[in-house]
């Protein structure tokens, strides 16, 4: 079973993809606010889950 870090983490995934796929704005180099948002708290979870790998 995937821990709830885990979890979360690909949840924030692919919320960020969704909204990329349908925000003609965002682009891997500049996003709305709301891309932003949602990947500031990707970023976050991704990187507690790579340090609770360690």
């Amino acid at each position: 079973m995937p821990s709830d870090l885990y979890q979360r983490y690909m949840r924030a995934t692919a919320a960020v993809r969704a909204h990329d796929a349908k925000c003609a704005p965002c682009t891997a180099g500049r996003r709305c606010a709301e891309g932003a948002r949602l990947y500031e708290s990707f970023d976050r979870l991704f990187a507690a889950y790579l340090n609770s790998l360690k």
